[in-house]
């Protein structure tokens, strides 16, 4: 049996994982689950996880999950991170630039380098495109970088003019200080968070439950530490109904 939670583990929340996910053991072993001792971590933890027959929990992104999972995988419930300015469930992306960098709005930002972590991110790419396409602007898709921590040093660095992050990643970097010589210039629209998923044709409702106990009973710094705040059902076709954006590959990026 797989269980991964990879979407957000990293610093501190990797301890705090490890004690959420001893809850939601115990949780699912008392209904009769079969459940693995320990996470599984790495590059294994996601494509390799989601796909497996075997998967008993894990959490993928809302992107992946109605482009090439929905169908394929069972959807359990969408943890709450109490993100401002968001319903229950749900998330946004905010758009970090250089601390000194004197462009003060996104508007300013049309053409500008963007670094993204993958073309298939809610957060990293699809969000930005799409509100961008919205403003009437451009984010050039100049480096992908494999991940949010990494898209958030190349803006420090000076390889791009600027990121989306997702919120609660950038929440995480903050309490980690991690975020520092940046600043945020703007926020997308909200949207459905990132999923919990099991594998197809298992019954969700008893994992649902053994999630839901697991929050409520985990510790409160810990649940401090992870920004969680509960577990919600939210219907798949407000995951389905969420715009997707060009692929980088067909958005011109700057000469």
């Amino acid at each position: 049996m797989i269980a991964s939670l990879g979407m957000y583990d990293f610093g501190a929340a990797q301890a705090a994982n490890d004690r959420l996910w001893a809850l939601i053991r115990t949780g699912l072993r008392g209904r009769g689950i079969d459940a693995p001792d320990a996470l599984t971590r790495g590059e294994e933890a996601y494509w390799d996880a989601w796909q497996s027959p075997d998967l008993i929990l894990s959490q993928t992104c809302g992107y992946p999950f109605r482009a090439r999972l929905h169908g394929k995988v069972t959807y359990v419930g969408t943890p709450d991170y109490g993100v401002e300015g968001c319903a229950q469930g749900h998330y946004r992306s905010v758009f970090v630039a250089r601390a000194d960098d004197p462009r003060e709005s996104l508007a300013d930002f049309d053409g500008a380098r963007f670094a993204y972590n993958e073309p298939l991110s809610q957060s990293g790419w699809a969000a930005p495109q799409v509100h961008a396409a919205k403003l009437g602007i451009r984010l050039a898709p100049t480096l992908q970088t494999g991940g949010h921590r990494l898209s958030a040093l190349a803006v420090v660095e000076g390889q791009a003019d600027i990121a989306a992050l997702d919120a609660v990643t950038y929440a995480l970097m903050q309490d980690g200080g991690l975020a520092a010589g940046l600043r945020v210039i703007g926020v997308t629209d909200p949207t459905p968070g990132l999923p919990f998923i099991t594998a197809t044709g298992r019954d969700p409702g008893p994992v649902f439950d053994a999630v839901g106990e697991a929050i409520a009973a985990l510790a409160a710094p810990d649940r401090a530490v992870l920004h969680l705040k509960g577990l919600v059902r939210i219907a798949a076709k407000d995951y389905l109904a969420v715009p997707n954006p060009p692929s980088p590959g067909q958005i011109a990026a700057p000469i």
